[in-house]
């Protein structure tokens, strides 16, 4: 593959993007600390990854779709499972297992609000997060839930260097990765997002791929709480609330077509990995709060925008 080949690949600019604030971090530190700032990367872009590979299924199902009922279903999910574990190695594989149901039932009844009520997704989705987070706040009583100590050592764990949650993300990209792009659903999943109607017509189920899809990224969100929660030391109720616009940043500056019938997997962890690095970056130049969110919000537009241009052509 030739050099110019790989630059009209979309997922190339979230990689270029996070390379290059790296590197105007490290010169600013002048080489300090470069390392252990690509380690917290790995981590942290980690959760934004689960929850945005997710989330790319959705969007990529067509206009209108997106979920955004994920910050709920985050805490919630933690919530479920440390309260199921209740600080027991033993009932780590339970506590998994009923986060993971949790998050089944909210995909589910994301879609009911979709299918029977025709609600739009967008309406749907931050409707039923309400609900979400309200029964999450039923069950913990406000306070924060402590995990077992073995999911806590296993999601902070490192084998020289590199983060085990980061590789263990690795293997979940390359595994959707090939059911997006190796399998009847996931083809299913880009047909209709190219067109609903002609998808329809060479016999797709249209509905059931869509049900399926709001219960995947449901899934995976309810896995990010599980770890989410296992890595900051337990449950609470506002640790999902950075995914909400985060998981849909990576799938866009990540080159997944906003329209849909367009998914890109790989360039979600070089956009998680961006974000994060971007956030870091104006930390270290000791940019106020308030100018971060200008810049970090300047900087993500015009990713897109470079991203997107052969999308436009």
């Amino acid at each position: 593959m030739s050099i110019k080949a790989v630059f009209h690949k979309p997922w190339i600019w979230s990689f270029l993007g996070a390379g290059l604030v790296w590197l105007a971090t490290v010169a600013f530190t002048r080489g300090h600390g470069g390392g252990d700032v690509v380690t917290a990367a790995l981590s942290f872009a980690t959760f934004t990854v689960i929850v945005g590979i997710g989330q790319m299924f959705v969007i990529t199902t067509g206009p209108g779709n997106v979920d955004l009922s994920i910050p709920a279903n985050i805490a919630l999910s933690g919530v479920v499972a440390m309260k199921v574990m209740g600080v027991d190695n033993a009932m780590l594989p339970v506590g998994i297992l009923a986060a993971l149901g949790s998050g089944l039932g909210v995909g589910i009844f994301n879609y009911g609000l979709i299918r029977v009520l025709r609600i739009p997704p967008i309406i749907a989705t931050l409707s039923a997060s309400f609900i979400v987070l309200s029964t999450a706040i039923a069950l913990s009583h406000g306070i924060k839930i402590k995990p077992p100590p073995m999911l806590a050592s296993f999601t902070t764990m490192q084998v020289y260097g590199v983060p085990v949650l980061a590789l263990f993300a690795v293997a979940l990209a390359l595994l959707m990765s090939l059911v997006l792009n190796r399998t009847i659903y996931g083809r299913s999943v880009l047909g209709i997002g190219q067109n609903m109607r002609a998808a329809w017509l060479s016999g797709i189920k249209v509905e059931r791929i869509r049900f399926a899809t709001y219960v995947l990224s449901a899934v995976l969100a309810s896995l990010c709480g599980v770890v989410l929660a296992g890595f900051s030391g337990g449950a609470a109720l506002n640790m999902g609330e950075e995914y909400l616009l985060a998981s849909i940043a990576v799938v866009v500056i990540g080159g997944t077509a906003v329209a849909g019938g367009k998914a890109n997997i790989a360039g979600i962890w070089g956009a998680a990995l961006f974000l994060f690095l971007l956030v870091t970056m104006l930390n270290t130049f000791g940019a106020s709060a308030g100018i971060r969110l200008i810049m970090t919000g300047l900087i993500i537009v015009a990713v897109i925008t470079v991203a997107g241009g052969d999308e436009q052509k």
